[in-house]
Formats: C-alpha cells, sequence, structure tokens
C-alpha cells in the first residue's frame, strides 16, 4: 500500500516541477522581448528620427539649436580651404586659427559677409559640417529653421533655403533675426504691447519693434561686429602707425571695447607692423581710446534707431517707454552702449542675459510650432515691403 502511495507523491512533485519550470521560463521570454525593444528602441533613437534644428547663421558665428537638448554647437563661421585641389580642410574653430596664417596653398574664409551668403559652395560645405556634428547618423533628414536679417533680399533667401536643403535639410523653414531675439531674450511678442529689440551681430544690426507676434516697424543695416574692428584697425594705423589684424582687432573689442566713459580705465597691449619700419611693434591702447576708434559706427546705429522710433505709431511708443529697449548681440556687450542708447534716446535700455545666444535660443523655441508655418520663404520680402 505504501508503493502506490510513494508514486502519487512522485507524480505530484513532478508535476509541480514542470510547472514551476514553465512559470520560470516565460518571464525569462518576456525578459528578452523586452530587451530586444529596448534595443530597437534605443537603435531607433539613435538614428535621430525626425529631429528639428535651429541655425543662427551668423556671419561671425554659427549656433546651432537641438530640439529637446538646446545649444549643442557654437563655433565660427570660419574654413580653410586647400586652393590647389578645392578641398575643406577645417572648419570652425580650427579653421579661424589659420585666419592670418596660412600658406600660399591654403585660404581660411568667412563665407558670411554682411548677413547673408557670399560663397555659396563653401556656405554649404560649412553647413553640411555643423549638420552632421550636431545630428550624427541621421534616418530621416531633420527639419531645420535658419535665422536671417530682416533687411535679406527675396534672391538672398532663396540662396539659404538651397543650401540648407543641399546640406541636407527636409524641410526649411526662415525667422527674421528681431524676431528670434526677442523670443531668446524672454519677451512676450503676442501680446498687444510693443517692444523694441536692438540686434547686433556680427555683420548686421536689426532694428525691430514686435506687437501681436508681428514686427511693425524695422530696419537692417549692414554695420555691425565686423565694422566694429574694421574701425579699430583704421584707428591704430592712423594714430600709431602699426597695422593690426582682424584677429587682433577683435581681441581689442572683446577686451577694452567701450562706448561710454569707464569708471576704471582698461589697458591692453598690441603687438602690430610699424608701417614706416616694417618691424613688429608693441603699443598700449586704453578703452578711453576706443570711444574714439569705434564713434563712426556706433552713431551710425543711433541714427537708425531714432530712425525706427520717429516711424513708431504713437500708441506702440507709450509702450516702449514703459517696457525699454532690449539689446541683443555680441556687440551689445560694448561697455556702455544701453547707457549710450538710454541719453540718445531718453528710453531706459538694457543688454539681455545671455545676449550672444538670444537668436538662437528664439530659434529653438520656435521649433515647437514647425507645423504651424509654411516651409520656405514664407514671403518675408513681401511682408516688409508691406510695413514700409
Amino acid at each position: 500500500m505504501a508503493e502506490p502511495k510513494d508514486m502519487k507523491n512522485a507524480q505530484r512533485q513532478q508535476r509541480a516541477d514542470i510547472a514551476k519550470n514553465t512559470q520560470n521560463g516565460q518571464p525569462e521570454k518576456q525578459k528578452k522581448a523586452k530587451k530586444q525593444k529596448k534595443s530597437l528602441f534605443g537603435f531607433f533613437k539613435d538614428l535621430n528620427i525626425n529631429r528639428n534644428i535651429g541655425i543662427d547663421l551668423g556671419t561671425a558665428t554659427v549656433l546651432v539649436y537641438v530640439q529637446g537638448k538646446g545649444i549643442v554647437l557654437q563655433e565660427p563661421s570660419v574654413v580653410a580651404i586647400d586652393t590647389n585641389t578645392d578641398q575643406i580642410l577645417k572648419v570652425g574653430k580650427e579653421a579661424q586659427q589659420m585666419l592670418g596664417r596660412t600658406p600660399g596653398n591654403i585660404v581660411a574664409v568667412r563665407p558670411l559677409r554682411e548677413g547673408v551668403i557670399s560663397q555659396y559652395e563653401v556656405t554649404l560645405k560649412m553647413l553640411q559640417h555643423f549638420i552632421k556634428k550636431t545630428c550624427g547618423n541621421m534616418f530621416f533628414p531633420p527639419r531645420v529653421m535658419i535665422c536671417i536679417p530682416s533687411g535679406i533680399t527675396e534672391v538672398e533667401e532663396r540662396a539659404v533655403i538651397d543650401a540648407a536643403r543641399e546640406a541636407g535639410a527636409h524641410k526649411t523653414y526662415l525667422i527674421e533675426e528681431p524676431t528670434a531675439a526677442a523670443i531668446g531674450a524672454g519677451l512676450n511678442i503676442y501680446s498687444p504691447s510693443g517692444n523694441m529689440v536692438v540686434d547686433i551681430g556680427g555683420g548686421t544690426t536689426d532694428i525691430a519693434v514686435l506687437a501681436l507676434g508681428g514686427v511693425v516697424v524695422s530696419e537692417s543695416i549692414k554695420i555691425a561686429g565686423d565694422k566694429f574692428d574694421e574701425a579699430i584697425m583704421r584707428y591704430v594705423r592712423q594714430k600709431y602707425g602699426v597695422l593690426i589684424g582682424e584677429r587682433t582687432a577683435e581681441l581689442i573689442k572683446k577686451n577694452i571695447g567701450a562706448v561710454f566713459d569707464h569708471p576704471n580705465v582698461k589697458t591692453i597691449e598690441v603687438k602690430g607692423r610699424c608701417m614706416t619700419q616694417g618691424l613688429p611693434k608693441v603699443i598700449s591702447i586704453s578703452s578711453q581710446e576706443m570711444i574714439e576708434a569705434l564713434a563712426e559706427p556706433i552713431t551710425a546705429i543711433l541714427e537708425r534707431v531714432c530712425l525706427v522710433i520717429e516711424r513708431t505709431p504713437p500708441e506702440l511708443l507709450g509702450d516702449i517707454l514703459k517696457n525699454g529697449i532690449v539689446m541683443t548681440g555680441g556687440g551689445s556687450l560694448l561697455y556702455g552702449f544701453d547707457q549710450l542708447l538710454t541719453k540718445v534716446t531718453g528710453i531706459k535700455t538694457r543688454v539681455a542675459k545671455d545676449a550672444v545666444s538670444c537668436v538662437a535660443i528664439g530659434t529653438g523655441k520656435s521649433l515647437d510650432n514647425l507645423d504651424l508655418l509654411p516651409e520656405g520663404t514664407i514671403n518675408l520680402s513681401r511682408e516688409r515691403k508691406l510695413r514700409l
């Protein structure tokens, strides 16, 4: 009698073991399936499907904003080319270090001048390099929004769109610099209240009054950071008889550039070539001298700001008096520029936080509304004619 009972227990134990093994095997399969799903998700994620990017295509610097990540790239708009083979050697920071130092067969160029494309093929290669650097392996080409000066022509608009498309953009959208700068500075451009923005970049200065999501009055002039550098080079040559290069002039501008009396006068030693002897020479320049050196381009900008204020509707002028003028761009960082503008216009002026990146940040924030925007030129030139 004991034997059948032992057999029943053994059979019962065997069935329990089989059930246990089956239960243990099921989660293992589920885990493997989940791992496969995760790996596939990671694979497609790495391919950057439908990633939108915003580009501040500046004369001096290119900034790239990736949706969901922020600004991921900030490099000079410089390309080094081998003239013998027409091959692109370096792009960005590495190419900038070559400016004024290249041998005969290598040329370091800036393919954008005064806010627009001056060398199409070089700009195309530069855009391809930056898009690939920021997006990596793209399963689908990204949608790209590019910031342009408000005074750009239809031909120049088309050149930007074509270059972006050939560089790998699936769709290209344009946004005007003052609009992007205002959004990046944190202004509510969609309210009925008027806001005034002065964006001083490398190639252009854009001045605009915005309200209800659009530009009411605007002015764009080709006087900005590059002209400041030229003015400093000219001043040093005329006063000291010393020749300096663009990089040296930019260094002076960044270190002691001023347009208003500085309470603590700063000085900097500059190395250049003596025009009479042809030998190296070291001179000392003060921030006080910069006021004189930069007088001409600064005066031209102030005149245009006053012109935009004259053309602004009276109702919006009251808003601007209340809200003040906001300055963006690298040129706004010259010491005392906001104080000088306040003195000349009588309107309180401030420099935006992170002024250099405002345009790129505003372009990036506008990526959220891409589905509501038409592709291409969006008739910016026609809209400007209607505003005049």
